[in-house]
């Protein structure tokens, strides 16, 4: 109550990017302070947890922050005081990048959703990597690796940016997450092709590392192309999915024509997008048939929309767009709702 009575009036009278960049600073200076991360867990942390493990990983619960919120690694311990049973960093890059030129972030209300073509603005793998070695958390730390969101990078040395960046996350991940689908760069393609995917995991060779790895798709996928791309994936011993990442789509959208034209591209994220989220999961499920975990992610905002998830197959689940428009008392309301199998 006191998020939606008090602080999200005045956090959406900034742009996107501006209230984000403000949650960072809040959450930075919580992740320093001792005192501030005692007072978070106990305004938002309560909640029932569902303790599982997966990929030899004790998850306390099965709410997870999604990939994109701190692309920088400075929140952890925040979070973790928030109630999260684990915590995705990144997308990190080889080489830092400023990202795409400003306005990037757009919110569209009506829809309870985002757009944004940040571009993978990050410090670096190394820099993000070495800050991550003092967190110490009590929950799985997963990193999200990505290309550098750069156009000259490309062929092999896409996939020799990707590897540096998997090899550096190993000293410091509890799991890795290979973003195949961020259409966010500069260039706008993606690894979501079977002949580049099966190039980049053969370099990865995630089968001989003991760090487990999963592979993000892009809610726009096709079934059929789906079902090829996790034949390559299982071929080369990937740990698990996340599904999904945002959609190039703009199908149903109560947002104006005019208003999402004066936007422009970018990635669409929150309810929007539920549906062919659950979709994507559905069918996931239905092609491994169990065998691998799955997080699923996209337009989680309510108990409601997070069933759904858990019913098409997810097996841990991740939120970023719906703390937006919810605020933190969502992970709370999420532990205490949820039903799994």
């Amino acid at each position: 109550m006191l998020y939606k009575s008090l602080i999200k009036p005045l956090i959406f009278k900034k742009d996107a990017e501006q209230a984000h960049d403000l949650a960072l600073k809040i959450s930075g200076a919580t992740n320093q302070s001792v005192i501030l991360q005692k007072l978070a867990s106990l305004l938002y942390g309560g909640g029932t947890d569902l303790e599982r493990e997966f990929w030899g990983l004790k998850f306390k619960n099965t709410i997870g922050l999604a990939a994109g919120f701190d692309k920088n690694g400075r929140t952890p311990k925040a979070m973790q005081a928030l109630g999260f049973g684990f915590i995705e960093i990144g997308s990190i890059t080889a080489k830092p990048s400023t990202g795409n030129p400003k306005p990037r972030a757009f919110r569209l209300p009506k829809d309870h959703s985002l757009i944004n073509r940040m571009g993978l603005n990050n410090e670096g793998t190394d820099v993000v990597v070495n800050r991550l070695r003092s967190q110490n958390l009590d929950i799985p730390l997963g990193i999200n690796i990505a290309k550098t969101n750069d156009s000259a990078i490309h062929g092999r040395d896409a996939i020799l940016d990707y590897a540096y960046s998997y090899e550096k996350a190993q000293n410091v991940a509890d799991y890795i997450t290979v973003n195949i689908s961020c259409p966010n760069t500069g260039e706008g393609k993606t690894f979501e092709d079977s002949e580049a995917l099966t190039s980049l995991l053969k370099e990865l060779d995630p089968s001989s590392n003991t760090t487990p790895t999963l592979v993000k798709f892009s809610v726009d996928t096709k079934p059929e192309v789906l079902s090829k791309l996790v034949e390559i994936c299982e071929g080369f011993g990937i740990d698990g999915y996340v599904a999904t990442n945002t959609s190039s789509n703009r199908e149903d959208l109560i947002t104006s024509k005019e208003r999402l034209a004066s936007i422009g591209n970018g990635g669409l994220s929150g309810s929007a997008i539920a549906k062919k989220s659950d979709e994507i999961i559905l069918t996931l499920y239905e092609i491994l048939q169990g065998s691998k975990p799955i997080i699923g992610v996209g337009g989680i905002d309510s108990v409601e929309s997070a069933q759904r998830k858990v019913d098409a197959g997810a097996d841990l689940l991740q939120v970023y767009t719906g703390l937006v428009y919810e605020g933190p008392g969502l992970i709370r309301g999420l532990k205490k709702g949820i039903k799994f199998r």
